[in-house]
């Protein structure tokens, strides 16, 4: 008798257990959809620009303007930049780093303010073919990451999200005002010429490209890593 009752009992059970299930279930799936997700930008594409002061000596006499374009693709253990550049002066060779500082506003002029391009990482040479075209591509740590540091010189982690290519030989600046009797240490031999294209600063974050994403701290932008 006493398990009848108990079995006539239990839809009233039922729909009460299911309407609590049915508000237990909703509320997770708020829940989860209520966490914040942080979306990383997968690829980013940019361009370099050429130098003004040595515009001339980066392209063919007569020739189109020189440009060049980066696209930087996220990985999961690393990233992968391809660099594409056209318009070259033909058979030039090039030194490509990532850099802490552009010597270039957004818009492209120099910036009085400039005083050094910082800590600099060499990531690959750059070599235009008989038509002034040069393709390359590196697998490293790129995005919103890219950092080095060294305590023996009390130089704190530092980002280099800049991304810039120099003469190799400062003979091919000289036509431009660059004193080949004073080389910069941008190749393998640390006698190379000027900067020839490099990346502009983010307009609103003032930051690199290769930065993604920023947030403010007091009146400066910083990077999310």
């Amino acid at each position: 008798m006493l398990k009848q009752l108990s079995v006539l009992a239990a839809p009233a059970d039922l729909a009460n257990m299911t309407k609590s299930l049915t508000i237990a279930v909703t509320t997770v799936i708020l829940g989860v959809a209520a966490i914040p997700v942080s979306a990383q930008v997968p690829e980013i594409t940019f361009n370099l620009v050429a130098q003004p002061k040595f515009s001339a000596c980066l392209g063919a006499p007569g020739g189109p303007e020189p440009t060049a374009q980066v696209i930087v693709q996220r990985g999961e253990l690393n990233d992968v930049l391809i660099l594409r550049a056209q318009h070259l002066r033909p058979n030039l060779a090039f030194d490509l780093f990532t850099i802490q500082n552009t010597n270039l506003l957004p818009s492209g002029a120099a910036d009085p303010a400039f005083t050094n391009f910082g800590l600099a990482w060499y990531q690959t040479d750059v070599q235009a073919d008989s038509s002034g075209n040069a393709e390359v591509t590196i697998k490293t740590i790129l995005l919103d990451q890219i950092f080095g540091f060294d305590p023996a010189a009390a130089l704190a982690p530092t980002h280099t999200f800049h991304v810039g290519f120099w003469f190799n030989k400062p003979e091919d600046a000289a036509a431009c005002g660059f004193d080949p009797t004073k080389p910069t240490p941008f190749n393998g031999e640390q006698h190379a010429g000027p900067n020839a294209m490099i990346s502009v600063p983010n307009p609103a974050t003032n930051l690199g490209p290769l930065c993604t994403g920023s947030r403010k701290v007091g009146s400066t932008f910083v990077c999310s890593e």
